[in-house]
């Protein structure tokens, strides 16, 4: 297997883990009394990931690496998990909002409200950069601005507008 196979197996295996951890999460917090917002948008933004994915895994072939911008990507992982490890059972795909409890201000929260959204849209585009694949980084970084426009506005109305504090 090349490196750039490698890498996208990384990857792949690290995105399928994490939505078995978000299945086990959802499940946790609806038992719970949480309720899920926007759900219409969910098979979208899957459909969107999955087909950044596949487009990579058709095109890195034997392309060359850019060393830098996979140790920015490997950056990335690293904040990636600390925003996964600070939700800690919290942490979901979806927009699961439970009631009574407070949002979460510690870790990356303290420094900006959405950091996995920060680290998915640099994601996004750094990968594919990484294989000089500049066309798939500019496409799917509009898509993912797009479908974020969605997401962030309900997500910031379920967290924000019905308890009363200011976005």
């Amino acid at each position: 297997m090349n490196a750039a196979y490698a890498i996208m197996a990384f990857v792949t295996l690290q995105r399928l883990s994490e939505l078995v951890i978000a299945r086990r999460n959802t499940a946790r917090l609806m038992a719970a009394g949480a309720r899920e917002v926007a759900a219409n948008h969910y098979p979208v933004m899957v459909a969107m990931h999955t087909a950044w994915l596949a487009v990579l895994w058709f095109t890195v072939g034997d392309r060359p690496i850019f060393l830098p911008l996979l140790a920015v990507f490997a950056v990335l992982q690293l904040m990636r998990v600390w925003v996964l490890a600070t939700l800690g059972p919290r942490w979901t795909t979806r927009i699961i909002v439970t009631p009574q409890a407070p949002l979460v201000k510690r870790g990356p929260f303290r420094f900006v409200r959405h950091p996995n959204y920060m680290v998915v849209t640099a994601e996004i585009a750094v990968l594919p950069l990484t294989f000089g694949l500049v066309w798939v980084a500019l496409l799917f970084t509009v898509l993912n601005a797009a479908m974020l426009t969605v997401r962030i506005r309900a997500e910031n109305s379920a967290l924000y507008g019905s308890a009363g504090i200011s976005a």
